[in-house]
This record gives C-alpha cells, sequence and structure tokens, in this order.
C-alpha cells in the first residue's frame, strides 16, 4: 500500500514536471496581420508604393502572381508597381474588404479579400490570396496572387 502511494506520487511529479518542459503556444494574433494591410492602403493612398511594398518579404523568394504573369523577388515586384502605377489618378484610392485569415501554424497564415480602386474614370476590383510568414521583423508576404475581375 505504502509503495503505491510512492509509486502514484512519483507518476504525478514525473506528469508535472513533464508537463512544465513543453512550451506552451502561443496564439496567433490575426490583428497583426490585418495591421500589415492596413499599413499597405494607407501608404498606397498617400501614393507611397515603396511604403506599400514594406508589407512584403524583401526577397529574390517573393513571389507575386497577377493576370498571368509572375514576378519573382521584392525588386521585381515593386518595378511592376512602379511601372503599372506611374501617377497618382493610376493609383486612386485603395480599399481591402471581405478579409479572412486563416492561421496556418505559429507562423504561417493565409489571407484572403478583395482589392479595389477608386479612380476618375473607373473602379478596378480584384481579389488576392496572401501567403504570411511571420519573420523577424514582424508579418510579410511571402507569396500574392492577385486577380482583376474584368468588369
Amino acid at each position: 500500500m505504502m509503495l503505491s502511494r510512492l509509486l502514484l506520487w512519483g507518476l504525478l511529479f514525473l506528469g508535472f514536471v513533464a508537463c512544465e518542459q513543453i512550451p506552451e503556444k502561443k496564439p496567433v494574433n490575426t490583428n497583426d496581420i490585418r495591421e500589415v494591410l492596413n499599413r499597405q492602403v494607407i501608404a498606397w493612398n498617400k501614393g507611397n508604393i515603396t511604403g506599400y511594398m514594406a508589407g512584403y518579404w524583401q526577397s529574390d523568394s517573393l513571389r507575386f502572381v497577377s493576370g498571368g504573369d509572375i514576378n519573382l523577388g521584392w525588386q521585381a515586384t515593386l518595378e511592376r508597381y512602379q511601372r503599372r502605377y506611374h501617377n497618382r489618378d493610376l493609383m486612386g484610392r485603395l480599399q481591402f474588404s471581405q478579409i479572412d485569415i486563416r492561421v496556418i501554424d505559429e507562423k504561417t497564415a493565409l489571407a484572403f479579400g478583395k482589392w479595389a480602386l477608386q479612380r476618375k474614370n473607373d473602379a478596378p476590383w480584384g481579389l488576392f490570396t496572401l501567403l504570411f510568414r511571420k519573420m523577424d521583423n514582424g508579418w510579410k508576404i511571402v507569396h500574392d496572387h492577385t486577380s482583376s475581375s474584368d468588369e
């Protein structure tokens, strides 16, 4: 009986010690990802494409896909934006909506949403799917697949 109690207490003690050794996973705060998107909208609407690009991973491995084109690298993506939106009238006023963020793991999330530009003569819009990775300097877009509506 005494041996059983000692064994039980020993197992309980080992269980507590083992639980203390397992690192606790912190839940991903999707507001941090939303904030990246909010900062992009603010920069765009100020005419600051470089500021908009701060939401992207500054790497040659960044992948941006849109309109049947694939751009590899942060610099190539920046240059694409600068060519397409070389003045404020073309940039218009950006809005993101219908944002849905799905956490994959502690360092990876997928964001889906709708983009829309309000310009003088038109209002183009489309959908995007963004793969985010948590880096040392915060959440960054590592893969962007953006489509445009024909309407």
